[in-house]
């Protein structure tokens, strides 16, 4: 199976009102500043960015963008562990001390991490600025970037503190994964696999034949796999944009994942890597409740073996462990936990009628 590859690609998270935006997708756009003007709104930016990606890319960003705009920087140590209310802290600092007013754009260079708290730096300065998204990471392009969730992580709960809270545009420039570690393209990857999982046989289908060629980077293969990515969640988004139905569907695997990444300290898994094993969690319970085949299973694991990504869980976590851990998950509503499960594979439901007898089991299969 062929998907068609675009060289060029705009897609659009429809919002119906004045809140839709554009994704672009493209290689070197990092440098087009007719991609970026039309979304600031006045003549100041910040740009936020992380203590990795600002050796790379912050130089060329600014120096595109400092003859028409003020422009300040704020440079945040890299790491899921520092996605708090105290880093969070330093980009309204630099934004006071700077003098931004209401017309101010936030720019948020890097991977999800920055993308989130730059997103809710945005949404809650002087209650609401612009911001644009410039994803650095694979996992961030194709997940994190669009749709609006903005938010820091608390000690007891990932994400338990933020906003929904919609970019201007996002900037999606595939030559910047080439500077990617390979763990954290293969954290990428993940997300692109739940995507067919969740909603697309034809696209999990492609991604059996393509994986490698994906982990390899090329052009091609990256450039669809990105597209319909944010193609699917745009539609996801644009529909329900404040996860109130069919997006709890994009959670697939993340339910278990928070619970790996709040257990093991964050940072230790990397949030990809994290939800590649809670999708394999998340199948098997499918599979106990009669909606998957194992071999299904088994051909999720080979999927996710073939890019690097783990598929057992952490042998110094129990059952029960996990169970705790996800009762103060934000999917819980009432007391019952909500689990994003697949009636087969491309066709996703949510639900809080798995029993935890077979939760149990499921976890218990998926220890190596």
């Amino acid at each position: 199976m062929n998907l068609p590859t675009k060289p060029l690609n705009t897609l659009h998270v429809e919002l119906g009102d004045d809140r839709t935006y554009p994704i672009f997708i493209g290689q070197n756009i990092l440098a087009n500043k007719t991609l970026f003007a039309p979304y600031i709104a006045g003549k100041q930016v910040c740009i936020v960015t992380n203590d990795t990606v600002a050796p790379l890319y912050l130089d060329r960003l600014t120096t595109l963008l400092a003859t028409d705009y003020q422009v300040d920087v704020v440079v945040l140590p890299d790491g899921e562990q520092f996605k708090t209310l105290d880093t969070l802290s330093r980009i309204y600092t630099t934004l006071l001390e700077k003098k931004h007013n209401r017309t101010t754009t936030l720019i948020a260079l890097g991977g999800g991490v920055v993308g989130d708290m730059t997103g809710f730096a945005a949404a809650s300065y002087q209650r609401g600025v612009n911001f644009i998204q410039v994803p650095t990471t694979l996992l961030s392009q194709v997940d994190s970037s669009v749709g609006g969730k903005t938010g820091v992580n608390h000690p007891l709960g990932k994400n338990m503190i933020g906003a929904f809270y919609q970019p201007q545009s996002v900037i999606i420039d595939t030559e910047v994964l080439a500077t990617l570690p390979p763990r954290e393209l293969s954290a990428g990857i993940a997300e692109v696999v739940k995507y067919g999982l969740i909603t697309d046989l034809g696209f999990y289908q492609w991604l059996e034949q393509h994986i490698k060629a994906l982990k390899n980077l090329d052009t091609a293969v990256v450039v669809e796999a990105i597209a319909r990515s944010c193609q699917i969640k745009a539609d996801v988004v644009s529909q329900d944009e404040k996860e109130s139905g069919i997006r709890a569907t994009l959670n697939l695997g993340h339910t278990f994942g928070h619970a790996i990444e709040a257990a093991q300290g964050y940072g230790q898994w990397l949030h990809g890597e994290a939800v590649a094993a809670g999708m394999v969690v998340a199948t098997e319970l499918s599979a106990q409740l009669g909606w998957l085949a194992a071999a299904d299973v088994d051909q999720l694991r080979r999927l996710l073996q073939a890019v690097d990504l783990p598929i057992s869980l952490p042998k110094a976590m129990s059952p029960e462990q996990f169970l705790e851990i996800m009762a103060v998950d934000k999917k819980v509503i009432d007391g019952r936990l909500r689990l994003v499960l697949l009636k087969a594979i491309g066709q996703s439901v949510v639900t809080d009628q798995a029993p935890r007898e077979s939760i149990i089991a499921s976890i218990n299969r998926c220890y190596s």
